[in-house]
């Protein structure tokens, strides 16, 4: 017969496999972006999220309206970029990749917000 306290447990960790699983399978992966070509886009931010996986800005430049793929929040934190230096209305510079499928997307390699040149890989 199986204690409350070990099928607690068992529940526990089938619980946190599954949410593993999930965040795993959530990620993708860098080669939809092409890096034999750089983009280096500078304009107005129009929407910006610091969230996991990956924080992103829609960037507003002459002719297109692109969505900027960052690094995730801590990452970007940890090098210098606060969620403050992402606030909409704001202008940066982005140098990344384009996606090979979605013509609208990068992936940014470093950004410049406030001044300040933030490595995000």
């Amino acid at each position: 017969m199986r204690s409350i306290a070990s099928t607690s447990f068992q529940a526990f960790v089938l619980a946190a496999s599954m949410s593993m699983t999930s965040a795993v399978f959530a990620h993708h992966g860098w080669s939809e972006y092409d890096s034999s070509q750089t983009l280096t886009l500078t304009g107005t931010i129009r929407e910006s999220g610091y969230e996991h996986p990956h924080g992103h800005v829609l960037l507003v430049t002459p002719g297109k309206t692109w969505t900027a793929v960052l690094a995730p929040p801590s990452r970007m934190e940890n090098r210098g970029l606060p969620t403050s230096a992402l606030k909409v209305g704001n202008t940066v510079t982005v140098v990344g990749y384009p996606n090979r499928n979605k013509p609208e997307e990068m992936r940014a390699e470093r950004i410049t917000a406030d001044g300040k040149t933030v490595e995000l890989r």
